[in-house]
C-alpha cells in the first residue's frame, strides 16, 4: 500500500514540474536556481564544518 501511495506522489510531483515549466518557464528557471544555490550553499557549509574538525575544531 505504501509503494501505491509513493508512486502517486512522484506522478503528482512530475505534473506539477511539466505544467510549472510549461506555463511559466522563467517561473521554472528560477526555481533550478534556487535549487542550486541552496545545494551549492549545503555544500560549502559542509566544506567549512571539515575543516573546522580537520583543524580539531579550533576556530
Amino acid at each position: 500500500m505504501a509503494v501505491n501511495a509513493k508512486k502517486i506522489a512522484v506522478y503528482v510531483l512530475v505534473v506539477f514540474a511539466l505544467y510549472v515549466i510549461i506555463t511559466d518557464p522563467a517561473k521554472a528557471a528560477d526555481y533550478v536556481q534556487i535549487g542550486f544555490e541552496g545545494i551549492s550553499d549545503a555544500a560549502k557549509a559542509m566544506g567549512d564544518f571539515m575543516t573546522w574538525v580537520a583543524n580539531g575544531g579550533k576556530s
